[in-house]
């Protein structure tokens, strides 16, 4: 089989013709499939028909062997960390499968900057006023409004660190620098960055090729699938209104201790991503618009064309639960930075 692989699969293989060869769409061309494709011989059995002429045959059973192996790839300027969604970490099947369907792989680290990336696949949910259990909406959060985001996107699985910051612009504007009874100085360099504007930002983007996700992308991102005030995690995979539990999930006023902690430390949410509730309030790219949920675009909405103010997300080390919920939109004049700021960074693949 190897060297009939080798005379035949020199070379890069066409994602296409892998999907095509994925009889059983699981991201992976292997044994499964060739018994589907020999099931179907000689037929016109139209799921094992690869190349489409009408008869499962020798073209077929060449199309599948050019194909084996893993039809998941990662994009140019990573590595590879994780094929595959974890099934622990990426409980709900849908979206697994969502994932799998992009052809890309799930867990990338930038080659340039070792910045970690999940995958967030294409999807439809409704954006808006999500309550908790002891606060309502903001009149901006509404009206709830169903958001389609028709391209995959890779989504920072944590916010971005002083250390991967000063790394790459050569010093750290962030307050929390020192040590703490809770933060030992070895972990100090894993807190995320503060003290950063939205327009400092723009200097780490260029360099990196990276982004800022849109509003629309970030909340799409932190629900993974959930409805609820707070995201999901181990042991509340639907999400949960339940100001009490957000200490599982985020670093806020009741459990900070009035500082930023290293990320990481919470439990991430249904696609793996970390401290999207909590720790340092993230800018997104969009101007902030009071009343843009009237006339949003239902399909990749980039937000107002200008503005005064740049949207934030995700609550932060000083807040109550209000600011953490997925639905909570914040602004600040792209000019400011304040200890309470960070970011996280997307890139499309």
């Amino acid at each position: 089989m190897a060297v009939l692989l080798a005379v035949l699969g020199g070379g890069e293989r066409a994602s296409a013709q892998c999907a095509a060869a994925d009889l059983s769409d699981n991201g992976v061309v292997d044994t499964e499939d060739l018994a589907l494709l020999l099931a179907g011989w000689g037929t016109n059995n139209a799921d094992a028909d690869i190349n489409g002429d009408g008869m499962v045959e020798g073209d077929d059973l060449a199309a599948l062997l050019v194909s084996w192996g893993s039809c998941i790839v990662a994009p140019p300027w990573a590595m590879l960390v994780e094929t595959s969604p974890d099934p622990s970490v990426v409980t709900d099947a849908n979206l697994r499968a969502a994932i799998t369907a992009t052809g890309l792989a799930w867990r990338v680290r930038d080659t340039a900057t070792q910045i970690e990336f999940v995958l967030i696949p294409p999807g439809t949910f409704n954006m808006g006023c999500s309550a908790s259990q002891q606060y309502g909406c903001g009149s901006d959060e509404n009206p709830v409004h169903q958001v389609t985001l028709t391209n995959a996107f890779y989504l920072g699985r944590y916010e971005v660190t002083q250390a991967q910051w000063t790394a790459r612009m050569g010093s750290n504007p962030s307050q929390f620098q020192s040590a703490s009874t809770q933060v030992p100085q070895a972990q100090v360099p894993q807190r995320p960055v503060d003290s950063v504007s939205w327009n400092m930002i723009q200097g780490f983007l260029s360099q990196t090729g990276m982004r800022l996700p849109t509003e629309a992308e970030w909340e799409y991102a932190y629900r993974a699938g959930t409805t609820t005030a707070f995201h999901g995690y181990t042991g509340q995979l639907s999400g949960t209104n339940a100001d009490s539990l957000l200490g599982n999930i985020a670093w806020f006023t009741s459990n900070s201790n009035s500082q930023t902690r290293p990320v990481g430390g919470k439990l991430g949410n249904g696609f793996g991503l970390h401290d999207m509730s909590g720790n340092v309030w993230e800018w997104v790219n969009d101007w902030y618009g009071s009343n843009y949920y009237v006339t949003s675009p239902s399909v990749n909405p980039p937000g107002p064309s200008s503005g005064q103010y740049r949207v934030l997300r995700g609550g932060v080390w000083y807040g109550v639960s209000y600011y953490c919920r997925a639905s909570y939109r914040n602004k600040y004049n792209p000019g400011y930075s304040g200890l309470n700021i960070g970011f996280r960074v997307a890139r499309t693949p």
